[in-house]
């Protein structure tokens, strides 16, 4: 790599960097979608997160704007959101640059949650090891704080849609100790934050599934 391209990158490194301290000095409570790449489903679910976002504007006393957008992983305009929001079904894949502007987000403040609506798993395992080459999910003890942020979660992730009978997992991604990555496995939140009519969930399921996601809203903005 030439001198000028190296310079390139680290000036671009530096500027994301200082993009996303600037954002989040600023307090801003607001999150947003992430799009990806490999073909994946990564626009699923398109009622759950505006009504995940007005469950918290109502009951956790957020101020997020009530229609979400959309960010590209590897855009510096994902340092604008204190939280980011992932889910799908298929395959995930992240470029280089995807992984490196992520992982300058993550390290700089910034929280993502990825909730598997389905067969996620092998994909993001193997795309994070390129965001965190020397880092692996770790399961969450019942007792994190993300489970006792606005509501009380005694035995951990809730189970909110079944697909092949394992337990709910919550898995994290740790920076200096900071959790800075969660990602939802068998519990598929997101299918008991969308309307009533697309999963008949029972008003008790959809009540626990959105206050899960207020705890994680509440501890990505506080954290």
């Amino acid at each position: 790599m030439s001198f000028s391209s190296k310079f390139l990158k680290n000036l671009t490194c530096a500027v994301s960097i200082l993009l996303c301290l600037t954002a989040f000095n600023t307090n801003a409570q607001d999150l947003a979608v992430l799009k990806y790449k490999g073909g994946g489903d990564w626009y699923s679910n398109p009622t759950a997160i505006p009504n995940l976002i007005s469950y918290c504007n109502t009951n956790i006393n957020t101020t997020m704007n009530p229609k979400p957008e959309t960010v590209e992983v590897g855009s510096i305009d994902i340092f604008q959101y204190p939280l980011l929001h992932m889910t799908g079904h298929g395959n995930v894949f992240f470029s280089d640059a995807d992984a490196e502007n992520l992982r300058n987000y993550l390290t700089s403040g910034g929280f993502l949650h990825i909730d598997d609506n389905y067969g996620m798993q092998p994909y993001v395992e193997k795309e994070l090891k390129k965001v965190f080459p020397n880092k692996e999910l770790i399961e969450l003890p019942k007792n994190h704080p993300i489970f006792n942020t606005a509501y009380k979660f005694p035995n951990g992730l809730p189970k909110i849609h079944e697909h092949d009978g394992k337990r709910p997992q919550a898995m994290g991604m740790f920076v200096e100790d900071r959790l800075v990555l969660l990602f939802t496995f068998e519990s598929d939140l997101g299918d008991g934050w969308e309307d009533e009519e697309v999963h008949n969930d029972s008003p008790d399921v959809r009540i626990k599934a959105l206050k899960m996601g207020a705890n994680i809203v509440k501890y990505a903005f506080e954290n």
